[in-house]
């Protein structure tokens, strides 16, 4: 079979594109989509500010008190719908170096999971967390950069510790959340 100079050069600039569409499939599951939403299709007005979890997008949207500051940020959603909550609550807690332990309801799934877990690199939530009005339901970071953009949750929403952080930041004690 002989090969021409034209179809040799087509066949080596192609080459990237064949070698990187198997991981572009790879990976299609732990991309946000990242669409801008407006804060007013989804609360009457901003009051402190106002966080939406798109569980749909895996993403989190912040809009400050005045509007002024926006944030958008990739998120880990809800391993299943089971697991998953949806609606409007508010942030009532918010902690630097959070302790983690599992809820009766992860002991059941997992009976291997420790009684708790204190502040460090082997803990789930990462370096803060925002505690919701719901009970066990958290904003939080993670040490486990690869469960950003993909369904890994007991029904929290996971950040990048240094979004987070940011997030803690901006959003005082009082700001309404809404996952949808």
């Amino acid at each position: 079979m002989v090969t021409s100079r034209r179809t040799f050069m087509l066949g080596i600039l192609a080459a990237p594109a064949i070698i990187a569409s198997p991981l572009r499939a790879q990976t299609r599951s732990n991309v946000s989509s990242f669409s801008m939403q407006n804060w007013q299709d989804h609360f009457d007005t901003l009051g402190s500010g106002a966080i939406l979890a798109d569980l749909n997008s895996r993403v989190v949207h912040y809009w400050s008190a005045g509007s002024e500051t926006y944030r958008l940020y990739p998120s880990s959603i809800p391993m299943s719908e089971e697991l998953t909550r949806r609606g409007y609550t508010e942030v009532v807690r918010k902690k630097i170096g959070p302790g983690w332990t599992p809820t009766a309801d992860m002991r059941r799934r997992d009976p291997s999971l420790p009684d708790h877990v204190p502040p460090g690199p082997s803990n789930p939530l990462g370096t803060h967390a925002m505690y919701l009005s719901w009970p066990a339901y958290i904003i939080h970071g993670t040490h486990d950069t690869r469960k950003i953009g993909r369904p890994s949750s007991s029904g929290c929403v996971g950040l990048y510790n240094e979004h987070v952080a940011d997030l803690f930041e901006l959003a005082p004690v009082g700001t309404q959340v809404l996952l949808l």
